[in-house]
This record gives C-alpha cells, structure tokens and sequence, in this order.
C-alpha cells in the first residue's frame, strides 16, 4: 500500500494486491497533476494502446473549497473508460470490471447526475425543445447526440460502480476497505495496513495549475482579442482553449476553462473587470472556470444560444446539488440568437453557429465595423473533423447522423473567411483537424486545443498563439482606461452631475508594475487610489493573510477621513492602474455631495466588513455604505440561544464566541470576523439528508420546545457582539452568495462524521465466537450513539460504558488465548496494546463520570475509532496468523 501527495488537496493511493488504485480528490485538472506526476503514461497491453492511471475516484466531501469546485470527475472518468480502454469494445483492459466512485451519497450521486450532462448535455427531445429549439432542428440535435453515443445514451451507473460511504467502513475491493475519519478525511485498509488521506486545503491553499504563466501587461484596445489558452483537457503545459475579446477597452471571457483566475490573474485582469463570457459549451475544459467569475461583486452577463444555456445550467445545478435557479445569483443570462448576427451593445455583432457535437455547442464569430468594412474573429472551438462529419452523413432520416444539406452547410458556415480564426484542431471523434482549413480563406488562421507537437502539414495551415499575445484588429483612438476610471465613478455617484465626475477622473492614472508597494502604514494618506485595472494584494499585519482588490476598489478612502496612516501595506500583485486622486480633492469632492457625515458614521461597519472573509473581496464602494448601512448590532449574554429575528439573516460575530450545532452536534466555533445563519439564505437551495430530524435532536441547553427553524443552532459561550445583515441586502452580490454556500456545504457535512455505526459481515474474521462478540460491541457503541445524540431517550450511557469495558476486556483475553497458541502471531506485543487500551478506557470512563456533557461524544469517537481498529486492522493479522 502506498500514498503519494499529488498536489494540493489530491492523493494517490495504490494497493497493487487488492487491485485498486484511487485518485483521492479531483479538482479542475487532477489528471493532468498525474500526467506531470508519471501516475498516468503512455503504455501499450497486448498490443493495444492503454494509458495507465486510476481505477477508483474518492470524491471530496464538499462540493466547493476556497471559491472552486472540489469534485470535477468528468475528464478523469474519460481517462479511464477511454484512454485506459475500459469501455473500448474487444480492448484487453475491458475485462466488465467498472471504475470506481467513491463517497458521501449525496456526492456520488451529485457527480453521476454532472457526468451524465457532460456527456450529453440536454439528454431528450422535450428538454431541447423547451429551449425554444424547432421541432425539425430538435429532431436533428437528438439524431447527432445519439450518433456520437453510439445509438446509446447511458446513465452513468451503467458505467461506474458507485461506492457509497454510508457505515463506518466499506469494502472497495478484495479485503481492500475505506472508511470516513473525520471531514474531508479518508482511510484505506487493507491486510493490517492502512494510509490517511485529508483531501482539506489549508487556509492559504488553492487548486493550482500544473503550468506556470509569464505575468504580461496587455492593452485595451477598441476591438481586438487576446490569447489566453491553446491546449486541451489533457495538455499539462498550457491552459485549455480560450480567448478575451476585448470591444471598447472592456473584457469579455470566451469560455472558461479550469485555472482561468490564472490566467487572468496573471495579465492583471481581475473577476470585476470581466463584463461578460460567450459559452460555447459545457465540457469541464470550456466549464470548470465558471466559478471565477463568481467571485465578482456583481452578476456577470452570461452569453450563449439558449440550448447551450439550459444544458450548463443542468450541469452546474447537478454538480452542486442545488436547483437550477441557483445559477442566476452569479449570472445574468443575455440570451442569443442561432445562426443569426445578434447586434450588442456598441456595435459589436456575434454570430453562434451550430456545432455538431455531444452536447448542445455553438462556435463564435464576431465582427465590429470599421468605415465600410468589417474586422472579425472566429473562435471555433470543438468542432468535428471533416472527416467525422461525413461519416455522419445518412440519407435515411430515420437513422442517426445528419444530412448531406447538414453537412454541406456547417462546413460552409466554419470555412467562412474572416479576420482571425481560431481553429480546434484536436482530432479524434469529437475535435477537428487542421487540413480541413487548409484552403480557408481567413486572414489569419490560428490552431489550438491540442496537446501533441504540430506536424508539418498542419504548421502549413496556421500557427499557435502565445499565452497573452494580442491580435489588435480595431486600435483604440481613445484613452480606454481613463473613460473606464469615469464608468466607474459614475456607477458610484449616479445622482452626480456627469462633469463633476468628468472632473474626478481627470487626475492623474498610475501604472504600478507587480510587487510595487502603493500604500503603507509608515506614510499618512495624501491620495487616494481608484483601482482601474489590475489586482492588489492588502496585508494588515505581516502574519495575516492577504486581501485581494480589484478593479473599484478605492484605496485610502477611510483613512482619508480622518487624516490617518493607513491600516496595512497595499502592493501591486499584478499590472496595476490606478486614478490618483489627492486626498483634499476627493473630501471636497465628497462634501460637496453631502456624503461625509454618512461615511464618517459606517465607518466602523465598513473597516469591519473589510476585516471578514465574507465581505473582504466586495470592492464596491457604495455596495459597501450599503451593506453597513443596513448592519444591526446586537449584544447577547453568554448561554444565549440564537435564533432568527424575522426574515434570512446573516449574523457576524464582532466580538466573543458562538458554537453552531447541527441537531446535537456542534460543527465549529465562530470565532470573531466569522458568521453564521448562512442556511436562512440559501434554505430551498438544497435539502438537508434524509432523515436528519429523527437521527439529531435538538440540545438539551438550546431549550426544548423552542421552534426550528434553520438547520443549525447557535449558542453564545461567551457575552458576543454580533452585527445582523438581511438576507435581501446579500442576493444581488455573487461573490458573497458563492461564500455563503460553500460555508453552508461544509457545514452540512460535517455533521456525517457521526454517522450511525452498524456492523458489516465484511468485517468478519470466520471465528463464530469472535465474530459475535463484535457485533455485540457495535450494538453497544450504536445504543450509546443513540443516547448522546437524542435518537433515543435515557441518561444510561455510562452503565453501557462500563459494559462494553466489561465485553471488550473478556473478548480480548479469548483473542489473546488463542493467539498464544501460535507461534508467529506476536504474542506479546498484542496484549501489551491490549492492555493500553483497557488502561485508556479506563480512564475515559472516570472522566465521564465528571463531565458527562462535555466527553459524551468524543468517548463515543474513541469507542468507535478502536472498534474499526480493532476489527479491520488487529484481527486481519490475526486472521492471518490463525490461518
């Protein structure tokens, strides 16, 4: 058995005997963390090409960690059904044996439901034509979908054996068992041997990319399109297919790949300058970024054909196991027209053309003009070879495929000359190639998502990009960033004069290359900084973590007010631009509206708001008066249950401690810049597991008879300050909304730790007596279980503790009789352990009787951590021995 750390939050465990070899965490990009790491390489069986890699996939037990999806299993179950050939008709390693996924149920189930929409996207007729699809068209999306599922689309169990971890340790696979140690914690056993694995990321940790990228400062012109990715889902050394098209100085994302707030971050973009993303499809290359752009202070226009639409809508609300509706806190959908020139705001024009592909896709061209002419861009991203197009072909409307007319006018549609085109030139069933343009009469034709060397005759074709390259096709004859510093004065101040604001913007712009420092507490605030482009990083204190502001954030402004150093050091993380605005202008300024009084009143709220990690990214400035202005303070007594005052809240704790429970079991303390009440809000977003009223009960000390509801309770342990923000004030703010579910989801889970506790015939040893007496054992912790956690009424846990000590002490000195009778079964070391163990138990149960409320559970968690122990690792090697 062997564990090998993968990247952050990932493991690889092997047990080579058992047959099993498991990817512990799948983030955005995990199977290229085991190209790079040599688990997965090019290999050859019994003649037939078949990649190496995992079996088996151990889910996260959270959807989300630090604002990105935790479980993305779509490519890597791709890696093993088709690169490993376990799906592949007559290939030596399709032996009927399924990949594994393993996990918490509502996981397993949540990924089974997103790979069955990556795979097929809208998976009916009715769904494609409730999107508004023609009947004919409709038909014809199904024939396609059919055609490249091979006359067969599959629910995902049909494919993957879906392992469950719903009891305290379950078999994968020949002896081989996992079992749940705590959140996010993971072990595996087998034969007397086990590793760990905490799939947890560390405060300052994220899911990192497996490249490094060059920070680039790149311009904003009028129209032109920058180079953000090139390779595919499976190419380690580059980002995934991708571009920003840049109309009027302002960006918008083609799609968003896994670690596109790298790629951004590192051309000085941030989440709030993004003013919009065009979708082609809902492929975790083209997908998994999505929530990048949730971590903005605003909803995100979100571009694409209505079936495209729907079909990432499904997709993203199986993946988090929320309804669909979920989606539109992030997004503000802007619903396109197919095969038609949709005409934006400005003048820019987008055509979605129709690509034959799995799931509902549309390839982009887009065109400004300029005098009497057009410049343009295609971004042709999954498109089908040629080749596979025609094989597609039928004449029989009955059959899957398409028409000769289909086929003669898509590959009009993608030969159309342009300005610039970006060409998929993956190959294979699903991605183009290269040689189809070869006669393409763009003016410049670019290849992309691909992961092996070009060969010559595509190098005749066209050429690659290069990470932040930018193709100007309609130079700016404007200063962008300035009329970009007064857009965002404007949307501050609306009720302003325009040329009061005009005036503002006026002052000078700074240009802050990475790592220069721009605010430090040693000087008192002379100006204030508007944050135009760029990202920086705030540091109060050396230790603390940093702050991330981006584009809006004001700089100084609180101290200004008072004439005060700054609080901390502010330093350019990236390619900054920055209206300098001289302190005494922007409080003349302020005065001059009336604003200051008011401003001088939150301030508090605000510096506090600023402090959290809920609020510390929400750079606007008056979304931040807002929300201060709406804070309710509030002073509760040690003891004091909290409950909601009215309508969904989110309370944060200022000073003091509070303890959230789950029914009887306290998840975590809140400590100060921490809150709580987070479920009021997104309650009807999800359902709590099934069955949780009549396994949790309510804390005797949160006072019976007191009416629920939310799921969790809190309790005051020491006399707290906390501040009431409404829920209404919080819906319109994504990256808040994002925070408030991944709390919400780690939360909920972290009650599953105490999951029931029953036995299992795997974990039998074939000795009838011993046998026995371990089922006895379960029976008896369970009943304990019951009693801590209000599923059954009595006050007799410590008599059934001093029980079980009674059975575990006569159970192990049979197990010791019998050992002594072998040879080879190292005698003296078990009843040395056995003996530790008694003398703990011992001791455990003398504190119970002092401190019954405060030991309960966590003497339950040693009876239960010895029990698994015992049965899966001591007498496996005795099992052994004996045998």
């Amino acid at each position: 058995m062997k564990k090998v750390g993968v990247t952050s939050g990932v493991y690889w465990v092997e047990i080579p005997e058992a047959d099993l070899f498991v990817l512990c965490g799948c983030p955005a990009d995990s199977v290229k963390h085991l190209m790079k790491m040599g688990h997965i390489v090019e290999a050859e069986k019994n003649g037939a090409p078949a990649q190496t890699g995992p079996n088996a996939i151990l889910l996260s037990d959270t959807t989300m960690q630090h604002g990105s999806f935790s479980n993305l299993a779509e490519f890597p179950v791709l890696q093993m059904l088709y690169l490993q050939g376990m799906i592949l008709p007559n290939h030596p390693n399709n032996t009927g044996r399924k990949p594994m996924l393993i996990g918490l149920e509502d996981q397993v189930r949540s990924q089974s439901e997103y790979i069955y929409r990556g795979t097929y996207g809208l998976a009916s007729l009715q769904e494609i034509v409730e999107t508004g699809v023609p009947g004919d068209l409709a038909r014809d999306i199904m024939r396609i979908k059919r055609w490249f599922a091979f006359d067969n689309i599959r629910r995902t169990e049909d494919l993957l054996d879906l392992k469950i971890v719903d009891a305290p340790a379950v078999e994968l696979r020949n002896h081989a068992f996992v079992r749940r140690r705590g959140f996010n914690r993971y072990e595996f056993i087998h034969e007397g041997q086990s590793v760990t694995v905490d799939l947890n990321l560390a405060e300052s940790e994220e899911y990192p990319p497996t490249y490094q990228l060059e920070q680039k400062q790149v311009g904003r012109e009028h129209f032109s399109v920058i180079h953000v990715g090139e390779g595919d889902g499976w190419e380690v050394s580059r980002p995934c297919m991708g571009s920003i098209l840049c109309f009027q100085g302002r960006v918008y994302l083609l799609d968003a790949g896994p670690g596109i707030h790298h790629s951004l971050a590192a051309l000085g973009i941030s989440g709030n300058e993004v003013a919009g993303i065009f979708h082609t499809h809902g492929h975790d290359d083209h997908f998994a970024g999505l929530t990048s752009l949730a971590r903005a202070d605003r909803r995100v226009p979100y571009f694409a054909v209505p079936p495209v639409r729907a079909s990432v809508v499904k997709k993203y609300a199986a993946l988090t196991g929320r309804v669909e509706d979920t989606f539109y806190r992030y997004f503000e959908p802007r619903d396109l027209i197919l095969d038609a020139w949709n005409r934006l705001e400005g003048g820019l024009e987008v055509l979605p053309v129709f690509s034959p592909h799995p799931v509902e896709t549309s390839v982009f061209f887009f065109r400004v003009q300029k005098e009497s002419s057009y410049r343009s861009y295609a971004h042709l991203a999954d498109i089908s070879s040629f080749d596979v197009l025609r094989k597609m072909v039928t004449a029989d409307p009955s059959k899957n495929g398409i028409s000769q007319k289909f086929y003669d006018a898509c590959t009009a549609r993608l030969l159309a000359p342009v300005s610039i085109k970006k060409i998929d030139t993956g190959g294979g069933l699903i991605h183009g190639n290269a040689e189809d343009f070869a006669a393409d009469g763009s003016g410049r034709r670019l290849l992309s998502h691909f992961s092996t060397p070009l060969t010559e005759s595509q190098k005749k074709v066209g050429t690659v990009a290069e990470f932040g390259q930018e193709d100007v096709l309609i130079e700016a004859q404007y200063d962008a960033q300035r009329l970009e510093a007064e857009r965002i004065l404007l949307s501050y101040f609306p009720q302003v004069p325009a040329r009061d604001v005009h005036a503002l913007a006026c002052f000078p712009l700074m240009q802050f290359a990475p790592g220069t420092i721009i605010q430090t507490s040693d000087i008192p605030v002379a100006n204030v900084f508007l944050l135009v482009r760029g990202i920086v990083e705030r540091r109060e204190m050396p230790e603390s973590a940093p702050v991330k502001l981006s584009a809006g954030a004001l700089l100084g402004e609180l101290e200004a007010l008072h004439d005060e150093r700054p609080r901390g050091l502010s330093r350019a993380a990236s390619h900054v631009t920055a209206l300098r605005i001289p302190r005494d202008e922007w409080l003349d300024f302020l005065n001059r509206l009336g604003l200051t009084d008011n401003l001088r009143r939150v301030r508090a709220e605000r510096e506090f708001l600023q402090s959290t990690w809920l609020f510390a990214e929400v750079v606007s400035f008056p979304l931040q008066n807002r929300i201060a202005g709406l804070m309710e303070r509030r002073f509760v007594k040690e003891d004091t249950v909290l409950r909601p005052l009215g309508g969904a809240e989110v309370l944060l704790l200022a000073d003091g401690l509070i303890t959230v429970f789950f029914g009887a079991i306290p998840i975590e303390n809140v400590t100060p810049g921490d809150f709580f009440g987070e479920e009021s809000i997104l309650r009807g977003t999800r359902e709590p597991p099934p069955g949780w009223e009549e396994r949790f009960a309510r804390p005797a000390a949160l006072g019976a008879g007191t009416a629920r509801i939310h799921l969790f309770e809190a309790r005051a342990l020491l006399d707290s300050t906390l501040y009431a923000i409404p829920g209404k004030a919080l819906e319109d703010i994504p990256i808040v909304q994002w925070r408030l579910m991944e709390t919400y989801e780690r939360r909920l889970k972290s009650f599953r730790s105490e999951m029931r506790f029953e036995w299992d015939e795997a974990y039998a040893v074939g000795i009838p007596a011993l046998d026995g007496q371990h089922k006895e054992m379960f029976r008896i912790i369970d009943g304990i279980s019951a009693m801590a956690e209000g599923r059954t009424p009595g006050d007799g846990a410590a008599l059934m503790v001093d029980r079980f000590i009674s059975l575990a002490r006569s159970h192990l000195r049979y197990e010791e009789t019998l050992l002594s009778r072998e040879p080879d079964a190292d005698f003296d070391n078990v009843v040395q352990e056995n003996e530790e163990f008694l003398r703990k138990l011992e001791g455990v149960r003398k504190y119970l009787e002092r401190a019954p409320a405060d030991t309960l559970l966590t003497t339950i968690a040693f009876l239960k951590d010895w029990a698994i122990d015992h049965s899966l690792l001591e007498n496996q090697r005795m099992k052994s021995s004996l045998s």
